[in-house]
């Protein structure tokens, strides 16, 4: 089981050259290079150009390389993908991502202009078309040719787009965002969280974190660095429920567990199913150790 640690997800603006230097530096899984919402229009073609020498340039380590790109509507959609292209991030995030044929044309587009077959798509999932479409949008992961390995959820946009009130539970948002997670695991692609935007409130930002592991999320979308320390440990397996996964597979090793589909381990009946979940949350670990270790 191969899993690329994507606890913390970062974005940098691509407006900003120090930041970009400055990432190389910071313990996130995850940069999004951003050229979309943290960049001013008269700045645009800069941070493109920025952006694009800087994952050109190489330097950030075994952090993944993300460029989020500018709607393909918009002015600066169109060169912003074909830099993308150019520079060879990990992958590249969609925005305003909202029907099936969104993906697919961006992975068409790609596949006219060559790119290699190791940039990944990320669609952003900010509007209330794609709430309805989950989905079909995940679905075409199913087809490699789509490249579609992640959703990333735009809570800020989304709660706009919808005029829900953004609130310490976001209880009305919890809806789209199981929503999305369902659809995200029915395709097998990961799925992080929105971000938490008072970055000073320590005790809400854990809170929000803790609801979006529960809720099933691989990660969260920061704003600020020092989010990312308390997010890699919010979204990481604890030494318990490591040693728990560790006796479960041990378990079912046994000689006189082979072929059983349930087992009684130290008075609680554990199953087959649970024993997925503990090989998924050993696997977890030891990526999230090599990872760091390469930090």
């Amino acid at each position: 089981m191969t899993i690329r640690p994507r606890r913390s997800v970062l974005y940098m603006p691509g407006s900003n050259a120090r930041a970009l230097e400055k990432a190389k530096t910071l313990q996130a899984d995850v940069l999004i290079l951003d050229l979309e919402d943290a960049v001013a229009p008269e700045v645009k073609e800069t941070a493109r150009t920025q952006v694009c020498e800087a994952v050109s340039a190489g330097g950030y380590g075994r952090r993944e390389l993300v460029i989020r790109i500018n709607a393909p509507a918009t002015p600066w959609g169109p060169e912003d993908l074909e830099a993308a292209i150019a520079a060879r991030p990990d992958a590249i995030l969609v925005p305003k991502v909202s029907r099936a044929d969104d993906v697919r044309d961006i992975a068409d587009r790609l596949a006219a202009a060559g790119a290699p077959g190791g940039i990944g798509l990320w669609a952003m999932m900010e509007t209330p078309l794609a709430m309805l479409n989950a989905g079909e949008i995940a679905a075409t992961a199913a087809d490699p040719r789509n490249r579609l390995k992640a959703f990333v959820m735009g809570t800020n946009d989304l709660a706009k787009e919808t005029r829900a009130a953004i609130t310490a539970d976001r209880a009305p948002m919890l809806a789209w965002l199981s929503t999305s997670v369902a659809a995200a695991r029915a395709y097998g692609i990961d799925i992080v969280d929105g971000v938490y935007n008072d970055f000073r409130n320590e005790d809400g930002f854990a809170a929000e974190c803790a609801q979006g592991r529960a809720l099933g999320f691989d990660g969260k979308t920061l704003i600020h660095p020092s989010q990312i320390a308390p997010c890699n440990a919010a979204f990481s397996p604890g030494a318990d429920e490591i040693a728990d996964a560790r006796a479960i597979i041990a378990a079912f090793r046994e000689p006189e567990n082979e072929g059983k589909g349930a087992i009684n381990l130290d008075g609680r009946m554990v199953e087959r199913l649970h024993l997925e979940t503990a090989k998924r949350t050993v696997a977890i670990a030891e990526a999230i150790a090599s990872a760091d270790a390469d930090a």
